[in-house]
């Protein structure tokens, strides 16, 4: 099946945000604080603008409370008197002149006594960089499994380490935008976002309207990787604001450079192990530190940090296990929603980590991982039995036949001794990634999908779930046809308004297509029912069966729907973080190819072998460009993507001076699959989409760290990096 919006995309003829006419509309722009911390003493609107032709909004036209609805509301929409981070939002403007407005926001001075900021979530801050409690911890998670110390102390070998990942910008293709207007007193917004139901909660808190009263509808979004997750309740809410003083519609699109300085990004982190083994190199104790920066705010960082130290123990079996993680509270703008979600910096850390083991005990990291990896019966840190029927030692021994690990190791000996400048190096990485929300975060989201059957015979498709380039409407398209045995052009799918979609949850967490999709399967089948059918039925006597009901039914509408339950046996306890963390994980075994420069410093991959299970492949073109994609997105990180920070704030907003891969930079990505299919995913899918990014950061490390015996154990590993790592050492 080809994808739905592919030719629309490739011609360029999909209308994103900023092609939306809109008749009349004003241009809006952000005022932002230019330092860290302080208190705002004053604002000056600069000679030489006719302010009186502009609109300007602050936090006292804000019709409710000055908080932007998430999981906690410590973070205004506008700042009134204090400022936690550079370009936090102060004032918006607007003008009919898009020019004109972007000039005057640098007319507008903002005046901030300075307080001492705190910027270094691995330090414990000064008592006059306090800001949260007594030590600026935003959230703390602990899980814990055995007796830790009591193992660790009676170990044959115990081995510790430290190993740092960076910040990552998301560089969607597409930038922030949002178009906002009142229609017959309703707040409308539309634009770029992943989450339509978490736009309406902003919007319904901030402005005191009830869900009646507000309406959002998602544009065509062009990439989203978390970015879009949380960050355009702000967006919508600052150009709604601006469109109920103007009382006309109001367009706010980010140019790149704001975008990168102001919105979130992958959560900075520390993580510190110290592992014990017994005398054959089986597991029996993992004790696991993790810190993260989370910014001025809290946003997402709760979630971010659970979902990281839930992997941070990695698919082995272990009877004692103690991971401790907090959530920092700095000056810097907030971090944020990023593919992978917390997994990629604590597995970075684990399966880097697992090779620094193998090195110590003197065996083989392959025999190392394969000995302690998982088996069906056994608990992962949570306490939760794998049951799945996954062959997890098949994936990683894939993972190694692919990339020829015995033969290439013997090439890359003979090359190494014989290249005066380069030297080449092979590793792996053993991981898995939770599908679907974490916990009880499934039930309490009840999600729904609705499927109607048209008065012509054809299925549309209402959910809130958007398409951001990774194939919701083409899955879903299809899940509903084969559902139903009827071709796919007679399936519709809604555009996520909430004036029409029921909320089917945020499109993130590799829930999609299991969750949602399998929703669209359970309100097939009930549209069947409905329509007086067997949930056999399939094909034409499915469509005569539905254009039957309306003629009998003329005034009346066919549809049915579908809420999430709870898949039997699942139980988690959010107290105590122990039980069932998700329905099922996704299981994979990357290794990577790597060759280092001696003369620049600069590792690339030449060559990369993805394996994995994600339970059933829906659309295998699809599903192989989310494993591609993601593998390119994870180099990046591995290897170029630096954040340099000035007080809080990112000094390289372009993409002139933050590095992403190019075409030159990617190596052949051999994807592989295993199928074990999952009861409770649509058709027995698991989640995909995150799972990619988690694996290519550590497999690159180990194979750099084999090809010139560095440590390698902080992303991103930069040529500067590379160059300090490898003074003084013998390559």
């Amino acid at each position: 099946m080809r994808r739905l919006e592919g030719i629309s995309k490739l011609s360029g003829r999909e209308r994103y945000v900023d092609d939306l006419p809109c008749d009349g509309a004003l241009w809006g722009m952000t005022v932002r604080s230019p330092s860290p911390r302080g208190r705002i003493r004053s604002i000056e609107f600069g000679p030489g603008v006719e302010w009186s032709q502009f609109v300007v909004v602050d936090h006292r036209d804000i019709p409710g409370p000055n908080e932007v609805f998430l999981i906690e509301r410590d973070q205004p929409v506008l700042a009134s008197d204090y400022v936690r981070h550079m370009h936090e939002p102060i004032l918006l403007i607007a003008h009919e002149d898009r020019a004109m407005c972007r000039a005057a926001v640098k007319q507008i001075r903002i005046i901030i006594d300075e307080q001492p900021a705190a910027l270094d979530y691995r330090v414990l801050p000064a008592s006059d960089q306090v800001q949260r409690g007594q030590d600026n911890v935003l959230k703390t998670l602990k899980i814990e499994k055995g007796d830790v110390e009591h193992a660790l102390a009676e170990a044959a070998h115990v081995v510790e380490g430290v190993y740092e990942t960076g910040a990552q910008e998301h560089i969607y293709i597409e930038n922030q935008g949002m178009l906002a207007w009142v229609e017959q007193g309703v707040v409308v917004t539309q634009g770029s976002m992943q989450c339509p139901y978490y736009v309406v909660n902003a919007l319904k808190h901030a402005l005191a309207r009830d869900e009646s009263q507000v309406r959002v509808i998602q544009a065509p979004t062009g990439g989203g990787f978390g970015g879009k997750e949380d960050y355009p309740s702000h967006l919508a809410l600052h150009a709604a604001l601006l469109a109920l003083k103007a009382n006309r519609p109001v367009k706010m699109i980010y140019d790149r450079s704001e975008d990168m300085a102001a919105t979130t990004k992958r959560h900075p982190a520390q993580v510190r192990h110290r592992t014990g083994f017994d005398a054959s190199g089986k597991l029996v104790a993992q004790a696991i530190d993790v810190v993260m920066d989370g910014g001025a705010y809290v946003t997402l960082s709760p979630v971010v940090l659970s979902r990281g130290i839930i992997h941070a123990a990695g698919p082995y079996a272990c009877d004692n296990v103690r991971i401790a993680g907090r959530a920092m509270l700095t000056n810097a703008v907030p971090f944020g929603a990023f593919r992978g979600f917390g997994a990629p910096q604590t597995l970075f850390a684990l399966e880097r980590h697992m090779d620094v083991c193998a090195e110590t005990l003197g065996i083989d990291p392959i025999d190392l991982r394969r000995m302690n990896l998982i088996r069906d019966g056994q608990e992962t840190a949570t306490g939760q039995v794998i049951n799945d029927g996954a062959d997890r030692e098949r994936v990683l021994d894939l993972a190694t036949k692919h990339i020829e690990l015995p033969e290439r190791r013997e090439q890359h000996a003979t090359f190494n001794i014989t290249h005066p400048f380069l030297r080449r190096g092979i590793g792996l990485a053993m991981f898995f990634h939770g599908a679907g929300f974490t916990g009880s975060g499934e039930v309490a989201l009840q999600s729904r999908v609705r499927v109607a059957g048209l008065k012509d015979g054809r299925i549309e498709v209402l959910a809130s779930s958007t398409e951001m380039g990774q194939g919701t409407l083409t899955v879903f398209t299809k899940i509903a046809a084969e559902r139903l045995g009827i071709d796919p052009s007679q399936v519709l799918i809604a555009t996520p308004d909430t004036a029409r979609v029921p909320n089917s949850g945020p499109t993130v967490a590799s829930r999609t297509s299991m969750v949602v999709g399998r929703l669209v399967e359970r309100a097939c089948d009930a549209l069947l029912e409905q329509a007086g059918l067997s949930r056999d039925a399939r094909g034409e006597r499915v469509q005569q069966a539905i254009r039957a009901w309306h003629v009998a039914h003329p005034n009346a509408q066919l549809s049915s729907e579908a809420t999430y339950e709870r898949p039997p046996g699942v139980q988690w306890d959010d107290n105590t973080y122990r039980g069932d963390a998700y329905g099922t994980y996704a299981w994979a075994a990357y290794a990577a190819e790597v060759e280092v420069d001696l003369r620049t410093f600069t590792a690339r991959v030449i060559d990369f072998v993805a394996v994995q299970d994600v339970g059933k492949v829906l659309h295998e073109t699809l599903a192989r460009g989310q494993i591609q994609g993601g593998v390119v997105q994870a180099i990046g990180w591995a290897l170029l993507e630096e954040c340099v920070w000035e007080r809080g704030g990112m000094k390289n907003c372009q993409l002139t001076n933050y590095i992403i891969p190019t075409s030159d930079d990617v190596p052949p990505i051999r994807v592989y699959w295993m199928q074990t299919p999952y009861a409770h995913g649509a058709q027995g899918a698991k989640g995909i989409g995150e799972l990619p990014m988690d694996g290519p950061g550590p497999a690159i490390a180990n194979a750099i760290a084999n090809a010139i015996g560095v440590e390698a154990n902080v992303l991103p590993l930069t040529p500067e990096r590379l160059m300090q790592m490898m003074d003084g050492a013998h390559v």
